[in-house]
C-alpha cells in the first residue's frame, strides 16, 4: 500500500491549513499550533523594574518621614527653650513719672520738685553739727577746753568713766578709765589700754593742758602705780581725752578702799 494513500478509516488531510479565527482550538496560532503542536509560549516578563522603583519610593518615604520628625523635634525643643527663657527673665518694670491732672501743665520748677528725692535733699544741706566724738558724744570745743572739773570718789570695784560728765562708773567695762584697789597700799589701775603718768616736776605741781598732752604719749605707762596724798597724775581716757588728777584722801582698806582726787578733764 502507497504511504501516501490514506488509510481505511481515517480522514484525508486538508490540502492546506485550515483557516479560522486566530487562538481558536486548533486554528494557526492557536493553543494547538499549527498541525496540533502548541506554539511556544512567550518568555514571562520580569518585574525587576516595578519592584526597584517602589523600593526606591518607599526609602525616599522613609527618609522624609525621618527629617520631618528630626526638624519637629527641634523646632519645640527650640520653642520650650525660648518660652523658659522669656519666663526667666521677666520685663523691667517701667518707670513711672509722678501722676499729674490733664489739665495742669508741668512747670521747671514743679518737675525738679518731683523728681527730687529726700536724701538728695538732705545730702545737701550741709550739717552745723560738731564732729562728734569716737564715744559718739559731739563735743564742739577746741582741744585742751576744760568739760568737767571737780572732786571724784574712786572707791574699790568701781572703776570710773572719765569721758562722762561727771565721771561715773560705765556698765561697758571697756569705756571705763581708772580704778583703785589695795595692794599693802592705795593703787591706782589704768582701765584697758589707758596711760598714766605721775608728774615729777616740783617747781610746777599742776601741769597744764599742754604739758601733760607733751610728756603722756613718751612717758606715760599702762602699769599701776601707788598712791600717796598730793600726788599729781596725768592720764588719758579711752576716747583720748586728757585728765589730771591730785590725791586729796586715801583711805579704807580691803573692800572699803576709797581714793578722793581733784580732777580736770580737758576736750580733745
Amino acid at each position: 500500500m502507497n504511504s501516501e494513500e490514506p488509510r481505511q478509516g481515517w480522514p484525508a488531510p486538508p490540502g492546506h491549513p485550515p483557516t479560522g479565527p486566530a487562538g481558536g482550538p486548533g486554528g494557526y496560532g492557536g493553543p494547538q499550533g499549527y498541525g496540533g503542536y502548541a506554539a511556544p509560549a512567550a518568555p514571562p516578563t520580569t518585574a525587576r523594574t516595578t519592584s526597584h522603583r517602589g523600593a526606591w519610593i518607599g526609602a525616599a518615604a522613609t527618609l522624609v518621614a525621618a527629617v520631618i520628625g528630626v526638624v519637629g523635634t527641634y523646632l519645640v525643643s527650640s520653642n520650650n527653650s525660648s518660652n523658659s527663657n522669656n519666663a526667666a527673665k521677666p520685663a523691667p518694670p517701667q518707670a513711672q513719672g509722678p501722676a499729674t491732672s490733664a489739665g495742669s501743665p508741668q512747670t521747671p520748677e514743679s518737675t525738679a520738685t518731683a523728681g527730687s528725692t529726700p536724701g538728695a535733699e538732705a545730702s545737701a544741706t550741709p550739717s552745723t553739727e560738731p564732729p562728734a566724738t569716737p564715744s559718739g558724744k559731739p563735743s564742739g570745743k577746741p582741744a585742751g577746753t576744760v568739760e568737767w572739773q571737780g572732786p571724784l570718789a574712786i572707791e574699790y570695784a568701781e572703776p570710773k568713766d572719765l569721758d562722762s560728765a561727771p565721771p561715773a562708773e560705765s556698765e561697758i567695762r571697756e569705756e571705763n578709765d581708772l580704778s583703785v584697789y589695795p595692794f599693802g597700799d592705795h593703787m591706782l589701775r589704768p582701765e584697758d589700754g589707758t596711760k598714766v603718768l605721775v608728774w615729777k616736776d616740783a617747781t610746777n605741781k599742776t601741769p597744764s593742758y599742754e604739758e601733760c598732752a607733751r610728756d603722756i604719749e613718751t612717758l606715760g605707762t599702762t602699769t599701776d602705780l601707788k598712791l600717796k596724798t598730793g600726788l599729781v597724775v596725768c592720764a588719758t581716757t579711752d576716747d583720748g581725752r586728757l585728765a589730771r588728777l591730785t590725791v586729796k584722801e586715801l583711805s579704807g582698806l580691803a573692800s572699803d578702799t576709797r581714793g578722793v582726787f581733784d580732777v580736770v578733764v580737758w576736750s580733745r
